[in-house]
C-alpha cells in the first residue's frame, strides 16, 4: 500500500506535517512522521519563544532535533516562522526598545535562524499573519516599530541569509473572496512589484465541522495568477464532542474535498497536515475548548477514516509525474514547484459535511 507521502508525489505534491520535538519521543508518532509525509514543518521549535527564551541565549536543540529527524527519512523542511506577531519572548514584548533597537533585533533573528538552517529549509514562511481580518496591515510589535516595510524588510533580509529558499506569506481567513484575501492579494502584488524577494503564499485551512467550505482552488489559481507558488500549509479540521461515526464521515469528506482542490489548482505545490495525530494536537481539548479531534489519527495514532479519504483522493489519476518547474512571471527569480496556529473565523460560502 501506498504512503500518502507516496500518492501525493504522483501529482508533484509534497504532502508534509507539523512536527513537535515532544511527539517524537513517542514510537508510533515516529513511524507515521517518517513514512506518511515528505514535509515536515516545526510546529513551535522555530518560533521566537523557543529559539531565544532568554536574550543573547539561543537554544537551538527541539528545531535541530526536527531538522535530524527530516534528513534521516528524506523529507523536506518548512521553516516556520521567521516574523510573527505572536510567541514572542518576554523580555522582548516587556523590553520597552526603541524602533531602532526593534529593527535591529528582528533583522537579527531573521538572518540568525534561515542563516543555521540555509540548505536544510526548503521553504520559509516568512511573515506570518500580517494582516488584521478588516484587511488592514495587523498593528503588531513589528508594524508598530517598523511600520509597514518591516514584511519587505523580512523578506529581504531572510533572501539574504539563504538564497535558496522559497520564501512565503501565511495567512489564515483568506481562502474566500473578502477584504482580508484581497489585502494580502494586494499586499502580493505590491511586493512583487518592488522585486522584493516573495515566491509563494501560505494558506491556512484550519476548519470546523459543519462551516462553509472555502473555495480553496479557486483563490489558490487567483494567487497564482500573480506568478506566485501556493499551497495549504497548515490543515485541520476540528468538531465538537462526542466523536460519531457520523461526524468522522464528515470530517474525512472535508478532508477529502480540500484535498481535490489543491489538485484541482496547477499551482499548489503541497499540502501540511497540522499535526500527526489527535494525542498531540494544537487545539485545545477539555475544559479549555470543546473542540479537539482534528487531524487524520486518533488518540492511539490509528487511522481515522479522514486518512482513507485523502489517500483515495490522491489516488485519483495523477495530473502530472515527477517535479513540475516553471518561471513565474512577477514573482522575484525562477521558482521550482516540487514533488499555522490560528483559528479563523469560519469563511464563506459553500459547507463542509455536517454530521
Amino acid at each position: 500500500m501506498l504512503t500518502l507521502s507516496e500518492l501525493a508525489a504522483r501529482h508533484g505534491l509534497v504532502f508534509g506535517t507539523a512536527l513537535t520535538e515532544r511527539g517524537l519521543a513517542d514510537p508510533r508518532y515516529r513511524a507515521l512522521a517518517a513514512t506518511q509525509f515528505s514535509s515536515v514543518t516545526p510546529e513551535n521549535a522555530m518560533k521566537w519563544d523557543h529559539v531565544e527564551r532568554e536574550r543573547h541565549t539561543r537554544t537551538w536543540a527541539a528545531a535541530d532535533a526536527i531538522a535530524r529527524f527530516a534528513a534521516r527519512h528524506g523529507q523536506e523542511v518548512r521553516g516556520h516562522p521567521l516574523v510573527w506577531y505572536d510567541q514572542l519572548p518576554p523580555w522582548l514584548t516587556g523590553g520597552h526598545f526603541t524602533p531602532g533597537e526593534l529593527t535591529t533585533l528582528l533583522r537579527t533573528h531573521v538572518t540568525t535562524l534561515a542563516r543555521r538552517y540555509a540548505g536544510t529549509v526548503t521553504a520559509w514562511d516568512v511573515v506570518n499573519e500580517p494582516l488584521a481580518d478588516d484587511g488592514c496591515l495587523r498593528r503588531s510589535i513589528w508594524h508598530e516599530a517598523l511600520g509597514p516595510d518591516h514584511i519587505a524588510q523580512a523578506l529581504t533580509w531572510a533572501h539574504a541569509a539563504d538564497p535558496g529558499a522559497r520564501l512565503y506569506l501565511n495567512e489564515f481567513n483568506t481562502l474566500e473572496e473578502n477584504p482580508k484575501s484581497k489585502a494580502l492579494y494586494d499586499l502580493a502584488g505590491s511586493l512583487l512589484d518592488r522585486g522584493v524577494p516573495l515566491h509563494g503564499i501560505g494558506f491556512q485551512c484550519h476548519l470546523l465541522l459543519g462551516q462553509e467550505m472555502p473555495a480553496v482552488a479557486r483563490t489558490l489559481n487567483r494567487f497564482a495568477e500573480l506568478g506566485l507558488e501556493v499551497a495549504v500549509t497548515e490543515l485541520s479540521v476540528r468538531m465538537l464532542p462526542p466523536v460519531t461515526p457520523a461526524k468522522l464521515a464528515a470530517q474525512a469528506a472535508a478532508y477529502r474535498a480540500v484535498v481535490e482542490q489543491c489538485l484541482a489548482a496547477p499551482a499548489c505545490t503541497g499540502l501540511t497536515v497540522w499535526g500527526v495525530g489527535d494525542a498531540d494536537s494544537w487545539v485545545p481539548q477539555g475544559s479549555r475548548s470543546p473542540y479537539g479531534h482534528p487531524t487524520l489519527h486518533d488518540e492511539d495514532y490509528r487511522p481515522k477514516p479522514a486518512r482513507e479519504a485523502v489517500a483515495r483522493a490522491l489516488a485519483a489519476t495523477p495530473r502530472g509525474l515527477g517535479e513540475r518547474s516553471r518561471h513565474v512571471g512577477r514573482a522575484h527569480g525562477p521558482a521550482l514547484i516540487r514533488t499555522t496556529d490560528h483559528v479563523p473565523p469560519p469563511p464563506g460560502p459553500a459547507r463542509a459535511p455536517a454530521p
